[in-house]
C-alpha cells in the first residue's frame, strides 16, 4: 500500500528494542509529531484559499500534538524527560528534494508529496516497532499510530492529486519514492524514527 521502495533494515527494529534505547527514540518520536503538526500548520498558512485543505489540516495538526503529548506522557510515566528537539537529517533531505520553483499549484503537491512520504516512511516503522519491542503497552500504542500515519499518508496524497491540475502527480510520487529509497540507505543506524 505505501509504495515504499525499499524496507527499514531489519537491524533498526532490533536496535530499537533495545531497552536502553527506547528512551532516545521516544523523545525522537516525541518531536516528529511535533514537527509533523508544525508543517501542517505551514501548509495551512501558505494555502489558505483552500478550504477542505484547511479543515483536513486542521484536525491533522491536532492529532499529531495529540500524539506528541501521548508520546510526552509514556517519556515520563518511564521517569525520563523530554529533552532538547533534535535535528532530523532523514527529514530535511526529503524536503530538500521538493520543488521550491515552478508554478503555486506544483509546490503545493510536492509539499503535500514531502508530508505523504515522510508518513508513509513513520508508517512502516511503527509497524515495526507494534511487531518488535518487547514492551506491550508501547506495542499496542505504535499499532494505533501506524493505523493514523496510514491515513494521514493516504490524506497528503489524495491532496496533491486533487491540486495536481494536470500534472502527472503519479509520476512525481514515483520520483519521491525512488529518491527517499536512496535516502533511506543513509540511515537506520540510530535509535531515532528516522536515524
Amino acid at each position: 500500500m505505501l509504495g515504499l521502495k525499499l524496507p527499514t533494515d531489519p537491524r533498526w527494529a532490533a536496535m530499537a528494542r533495545d531497552p536502553e534505547r527506547t528512551m532516545e527514540l521516544l523523545v525522537d518520536h516525541a518531536w516528529c509529531e511535533q514537527k509533523a503538526a508544525s508543517n501542517a500548520i505551514s501548509l495551512i498558512v501558505l494555502y489558505p484559499e483552500h478550504g477542505d485543505l484547511v479543515r483536513e489540516l486542521t484536525l491533522i495538526a491536532q492529532e499529531e500534538m495529540d500524539h506528541f503529548g501521548q508520546v510526552v506522557e509514556r517519556i515520563h510515566a518511564r521517569g525520563w524527560e523530554l529533552g532538547p528537539e533534535r535535528k532530523d537529517a532523514y527529514v530535511r533531505e526529503i524536503l530538500a528534494f521538493a520543488r521550491k520553483d515552478g508554478s503555486r499549484a506544483e509546490r503545493l503537491v510536492d509539499r503535500l508529496l514531502f508530508a505523504a512520504m515522510i508518513e508513509a516512511r513513520s508508517c512502516e516503522r511503527f509497524k515495526l516497532l507494534a511487531a518488535e519491542l518487547d514492551d506491550p503497552e508501547l506495542c499496542a500504542f505504535y499499532r494505533e499510530l501506524m493505523i493514523s500515519e496510514a491515513g494521514h499518508y493516504t490524506t497528503f496524497l489524495g491532496f496533491a492529486r486533487q491540486y495536481g491540475q494536470g500534472a502527472d502527480v503519479d509520476q512525481r510520487w514515483q520520483e519521491f519514492l525512488e529518491h527517499e529509497a536512496q535516502v533511506v540507505t543513509r540511515y537506520g543506524k540510530e535509535a531515532t524514527m528516522h536515524g
